[in-house]
C-alpha cells in the first residue's frame, strides 16, 4: 500500500484596506469594504536586465527610479501601485556557490530595469498544474507601493514569504497590488532556494556552521536587505511583518523560532496553515534525503570534497529527477524536503532549534501574530489521493479502502485501552447512516485528516496545540486566530487539475489565497476568474482584517466584528461570507476526540 499510495505535494503558496492615517495605533481602523474585482494580471515573467534609462518610460522624477545600496533601479505603475520586480538581493547560487551561504547581492552599473519577475527558483512541475524551472539565478524580490504614495510618508510593510511543500512555488505567482494600494502598505514578496538546492542537509554540503536550511538563510538576507532600502521605496524598516502561508507559513514559524538571528529584521508575524509545533527531522536524521540524490546522480565519492564537487557540477535537471524520486518514495510525507532544526547532537547555524524546544525554553520570538488555516485542510491532498486512484496509482477511497489502507496507513499501531488507532477513528467519523454515496468515504477522509493528521503539519487540532503553547509562553504578545470557511472558494482549475474529484473540495489548503492575492492560479499567468460576489465581499474584509493587522498590530476594523485576542478554542475568528463570527473550533473538529487518542501529541506540557 505504501509504495502504491500516490501523494500530492503541497501546491501553496495578505491584505488589504485601511484609508486616512498609517500611524499605528490599538484602535480600529476605518477601511474600504467596498468590493471590487481583481482585474488583470499585472504581467509577469521576463529577465532582468540593465540598461540606461530601465525601459518603462515616463520622466526620471515620477519616483519608479529609486538608488538602493546597489543601485538604481526603475520600476512601472501597474493596477494603481508602483512596482518593481526581480530586484536581486544574493549573490547567484551557482557553480562552487551552489548550497554555499547566502551572500550579499554586488552592485550593478546603470539603471536596473525592473519590469518584470525574476525566474522562479529550480523546480520540477508538480500536479499537473505548476510550471517547472531550471533556473539557479533566481534569488529575486518584488516592491510594491501605492501609486499615490506622498513624498516623505512611510508605510508599514509585509514581507510574504510563497509556499509550495519547500520544493515548489514562487513570488511570481502573487499579484500584489490589492494588498500595496487598498491596504497603503509596502509589500514585499521573495524567492528562496527549494527542494534539494535550499533544504536538504548532509556534511558534504555544510558550510559556515549549517547544512541545509539555506532556503531560510536566503530568506534572511532578503530581510536585511529590507531593512537597508525599503525606506527608498516608501516603506518603514521598524515596521516589517512576515508573512507566508504553508511552506511561507511555516519558515515564519522558524524565523520565530531564532530570535537571536532574526533581531531587528521584523516586529510581527503572519502564519497560514503551518503548524509551528510540527514534528521536523534534524539535519542528522534527514540526510537520508541527500543519500538517495547523491547515489542517484551518480556523486558518490570516496572523498568528501569529491563527491560536493561532483554535485556542484551536476546537471539541474538530474538533480531534481532524483528530488522528484525520494518524493514519490515517501508517500505518507507532505515535506521530505523541509527545514531541519538543530539540537545538542546535530547542531546548526541557520535554525539552531526546534519551535517546541523554543517555546519550552522562552527562546521564541515575542511578536503579536496573526494565526490560522483552512476548515477543509486536507480534502485538497484526498482530492491527490483520488487522482492517483483513477490512473491505478493508488486505491480507490471508498467505505472499505477506508479501513483497511487508507487509515492503517495514516494512524497506525494500536491504540491505549485496546483497538487500532484506525478503528477508533473509523467508528468516530462514520456517518450516522453509514457510507451510502459514493462520496461520503472521500469527504469523510478529507474532514478527519483536516482535524488531526501525525505526519501532515495542516490541520487544525495542532494548529490550536501550537497556538496554546505560544501564548502560555511568559510575557508573550497576542496572537489572533482565524479559519477560513468559504465552501464556495475556487479550488478547480486552481489548485487542482483536471480529472477533477467528483466529491465536494471546499475550503481546502491554500484556497484562501485568492481572497488575498487576486486571480492567483498557482502559474505565472495569474489568471484565475474573479471571486463570485459574496466571496470577493469576504475578500474584502479578510483584507481589511489582515493589513489593519499589519498597520497596528491588532486585526480591530470599523463595521467588521470583533476578532478577539485568542484565550482558547472558543476565541476563533470564523471567516465564512455573510457569517464572520467567533465560535468554537476544537468542538468543529473533535479535537476533544483526538487528544484523548494521542495526548502525547496534543496536550503534553513542554
Amino acid at each position: 500500500m505504501k509504495r502504491a499510495l500516490l501523494l500530492g505535494s503541497a501546491l501553496g503558496t495578505l491584505v488589504f484596506a485601511a484609508t486616512g492615517s498609517t500611524a499605528c495605533n490599538s484602535g480600529s481602523v476605518d477601511v474600504d469594504l467596498s468590493t471590487s474585482s481583481g482585474g488583470g494580471n499585472g504581467g509577469s515573467g521576463g529577465s532582468v536586465s540593465t540598461s540606461g534609462n530601465g525601459g518603462s518610460g515616463g520622466s526620471m522624477d515620477d519616483g519608479l527610479t529609486v538608488e538602493t545600496d546597489l543601485g538604481e533601479t526603475r520600476g512601472v505603475v501597474r493596477n494603481g501601485v508602483k512596482e518593481w520586480r526581480g530586484l536581486p538581493y544574493a549573490v547567484p547560487p551557482l557553480k562552487e556557490l551552489r548550497w554555499a551561504m547566502t551572500k550579499p547581492a554586488t552592485p550593478w552599473e546603470g539603471v536596473l530595469d525592473a519590469t518584470d519577475f525574476g525566474a522562479a527558483c529550480a523546480q520540477e512541475a508538480r500536479e499537473n498544474l505548476t510550471e517547472a524551472s531550471l533556473n539557479e539565478d533566481c534569488l529575486t524580490l518584488n516592491v510594491s507601493v501605492p501609486a499615490d504614495l506622498a513624498p516623505g510618508e512611510k508605510l508599514p510593510v509585509l514581507f510574504w514569504i510563497h509556499g509550495g511543500a519547500f520544493i515548489g512555488g514562487s513570488s511570481n505567482l502573487y499579484r500584489l497590488d490589492r494588498l500595496a494600494s487598498k491596504g497603503r502598505i509596502v509589500v514585499v514578496s521573495v524567492n528562496y532556494r527549494l527542494g534539494v538546492f535550499g533544504f536538504m542537509p548532509h556534511p558534504v554540503l555544510e558550510t559556515d556552521g549549517s547544512s541545509g536550511n539555506l532556503g531560510l538563510a536566503d530568506q534572511r538576507e532578503a530581510m536585511r536587505w529590507v531593512q537597508r532600502n525599503i525606506a527608498a521605496f516608501g516603506g518603514d524598516p521598524t515596521k516589517v511583518t512576515i508573512a507566508g502561508e504553508s511552506a511561507g507559513g511555516g519558515s515564519v514559524c522558524a524565523h520565530l523560532a531564532a530570535p537571536e538571528l532574526v533581531e531587528g529584521l521584523f516586529d510581527q508575524a503572519i502564519a497560514q496553515s503551518a503548524a509551528c509545533f510540527a514534528q521536523l527531522n534534524t539535519p542528522t536524521a534527514a540526510r537520508g534525503a541527500a543519500d538517495s540524490v547523491i547515489e542517484a546522480v551518480g556523486c558518490k565519492k570516496a572523498d568528501d570534497a569529491e563527491t560536493l564537487a561532483c554535485l556542484q557540477a551536476a546537471d539541474v535537471k538530474e538533480l531534481l529527477k532524483a528530488e522528484g524520486a525520494f518524493v514519490a518514495s515517501q508517500p505518507d510525507n507532505l515535506i521530505p524536503f523541509a527545514p531541519t532544526p538543530g539540537d545538542a547532537s546535530s547542531p546548526n547555524a541557520i535554525y539552531p532549534r526546534s519551535f517546541l524546544q523554543s517555546v519550552a525554553q522562552n527562546k521564541v520570538a515575542k511578536v503579536p501574530m496573526l494565526y490560522g488555516g483552512t476548515r477543509h485542510e486536507m480534502r485538497l491532498y484526498v482530492g491527490y489521493f483520488w487522482q492517483g486512484a483513477q490512473l491505478g496509482k493508488s486505491p480507490l477511497i471508498d467505505s472499505e479502502t477506508l479501513a483497511t489502507e487508507w487509515l492503517p496507513l495514516f494512524y497506525p499501531g494500536m491504540a491505549p485501552g485496546g483497538g487500532t488507532y484506525a478503528e477508533k477513528i473509523l467508528a468516530e467519523y462514520t456517518p450516522a447512516g453509514g457510507f451510502v454515496k459514493d462520496t461520503d468515504a472521500p469527504e469523510t477522509l478529507g474532514v478527519l485528516l483536516s482535524d488531526f493528521a501525525l505526519k501532515f503539519p495542516i490541520n487544525t487540532c495542532l494548529y490550536h496545540f501550537t497556538a496554546d503553547r505560544i501564548a502560555a509562553v511568559p510575557n508573550a504578545k497576542p496572537i489572533y486566530f482565524f479559519e477560513f470557511a468559504d465552501e464556495a472558494a475556487p479550488v478547480l482549475g486552481v489548485a487542482i487539475a483536471k480529472p477533477y474529484p467528483n466529491f465536494a473540495l471546499g475550503s481546502v489548503h491554500s484556497s484562501e489565497l485568492n481572497y488575498l492575492f487576486p486571480n492567483l492560479d498557482n502559474t505565472s499567468k495569474i489568471a484565475a476568474p474573479d471571486l463570485g460576489m459574496t466571496s470577493q465581499e469576504l475578500a474584502d474584509q479578510m483584507i481589511a482584517y489582515w493589513s489593519t493587522f499589519v498597520k497596528t498590530g491588532e486585526p480591530k476594523v470599523n463595521d467588521l466584528p470583533a476578532w478577539p485576542n485568542y484565550t482558547g478554542p472558543a476565541s476563533v475568528l470564523r471567516l465564512e461570507p455573510g457569517n464572520i463570527a467567533v465560535y468554537d473550533a476544537e468542538a468543529q473538529h473533535r479535537c476533544a476526540f483526538w487528544k484523548g487518542l494521542y495526548p502525547e501529541l496534543l496536550t503534553s506540557p513542554l
